[in-house]
C-alpha cells in the first residue's frame, strides 16, 4: 500500500478559501534574502512582472543568523539546516492575537498606519513561534515611501515589485502608489501582502534566509537550482502569511471572512519561475491556513514538483 503523501493538504481542517480569478501579479520580494537573490537580495521584486513580495540580501550589513562553512554561526551555535531548522519542527505555530486596525485610506499616513498596527499585530502572534525555537526577535519596520538605496542596495521598480523586505535593515517597503495602484482599498490584499512580507522577516530572524544563501550557485540567481532555492523560500513566505492569518481570524478587525479572503489573494498571481505556479502559490497558502503548524510550511522538503 503506498505511503500517505505527507504533502497532501488536509482540506477538512478549515473552512474552504474560494479562489479567485488570476491577475497579472507575483508574490514577494525579501531584501535580505536578496541577500541570497542579490543575491537574494531582491528576492521578489526582481523579475520583470509585478510581485508583491520580495526578500532582498543586504549588502554588507548583518542579515540575519549566518550559515557559513564552519559549521556553526556567528555566535557559535551549530548551523540549521534549512528542513531541519527549529522553527520548523513539531508543534510550533503563531500565537492568536486581536488586530486592532485602523481604517484604511489612500493617504500615505494613512497606510502607514494601517501597516503598522498589522505589523504590530503580526509580531505579536509571531513572537511564541519564534521563542519556542529559541529565535531572535527584531522588530520590523515599515515604510510607504521608496528609498533611491537601503541597506539591500538599490530598490527594484514598480514593474518588478509592489512590495519588498529588506533583511539589511529589517524594513518592509510598500511605497504607497504602487500598493494603491495594485490593491486599491482592498483589505484583504494589502493584509496578504504585508504578511507575506513579514514571512520573509520570519525566514531572517530563524537562519532561513542566510542557509538559503548558502545554497546560492550564481550572483544574479539565475541558474535553474538557485530559481528553485528563491521558488521555496517564496512559497514559505505564502505559508507563514497564511499561518499568521488562522492564528488571528475570527478576532479583531480580520474576521473570518477577511482572512479566507487574503488567503484566496495569494492565488491571484501569475505563474512564475521565481514565485511558483499560480496553484502552488494558492496551495502552500492553504497548506499554513489549514495545518496552522510551521512545519507545514517546510518547502525545503518538498518534492521539486511541488514548488515548481
Amino acid at each position: 500500500m503506498p505511503e500517505p503523501n505527507p504533502w497532501a493538504p488536509n482540506w477538512a481542517a478549515a473552512p474552504p478559501v474560494p479562489i479567485a480569478p488570476p491577475r497579472s501579479r507575483l508574490w514577494g520580494a525579501v531584501g535580505g534574502v536578496m541577500v541570497v537573490v542579490l543575491a537574494i537580495s531582491l528576492i521578489a521584486a526582481t523579475i520583470p512582472r509585478r510581485l508583491d513580495g520580495h526578500a532582498l540580501v543586504a549588502q554588507g550589513v548583518d542579515t540575519g543568523r549566518t550559515h557559513g562553512g564552519t559549521g556553526s554561526t556567528s555566535d557559535g551555535k551549530p548551523v540549521p539546516e534549512l528542513a531541519r531548522n527549529p522553527l520548523l519542527a513539531d508543534g510550533i505555530t503563531p500565537g492568536p492575537a486581536a488586530c486592532s486596525l485602523p481604517d484604511l485610506g489612500r493617504a500615505p499616513e494613512q497606510l502607514k498606519a494601517y501597516y503598522r498596527a498589522l505589523v504590530d499585530c503580526l509580531e505579536q502572534s509571531w513572537r511564541p513561534a519564534l521563542a519556542k525555537a529559541h529565535e531572535p526577535t527584531l522588530s520590523a519596520t515599515v515604510s510607504v515611501t521608496l528609498p533611491e538605496h537601503s541597506a539591500c542596495g538599490a530598490a527594484p521598480t514598480e514593474n518588478e515589485a509592489v512590495a519588498y523586505y529588506c533583511g539589511g535593515d529589517t524594513t518592509i517597503y510598500a511605497p504607497t502608489a504602487w500598493m494603491l495602484s495594485d490593491a486599491g482599498l482592498n483589505k484583504a490584499r494589502h493584509i496578504a501582502t504585508i504578511a507575506h512580507e513579514y514571512g520573509h522577516h520570519v525566514q531572517r530572524e530563524s537562519g532561513i534566509l542566510a542557509a538559503a544563501a548558502d545554497k546560492m550557485t550564481s550572483p544574479d540567481e539565475d541558474s535553474t537550482a538557485d530559481k528553485e532555492v528563491v521558488r521555496r523560500i517564496e512559497l514559505q513566505a505564502n505559508c507563514f502569511g497564511a499561518l499568521f492569518l488562522a492564528a488571528v481570524a475570527g478576532s479583531g478587525s480580520i474576521s473570518r471572512s477577511l482572512a479566507n479572503a487574503a488567503v484566496a489573494d495569494y492565488g491571484r498571481a501569475d505563474d512564475s519561475d521565481t514565485h511558483g505556479s499560480r496553484k502552488h502559490q494558492l496551495s502552500w497558502a492553504k497548506a499554513g491556513y489549514e495545518r496552522t503548524t510551521t512545519k507545514a510550511c517546510d518547502t525545503w522538503s518538498a518534492a521539486a514538483a511541488e514548488v515548481s
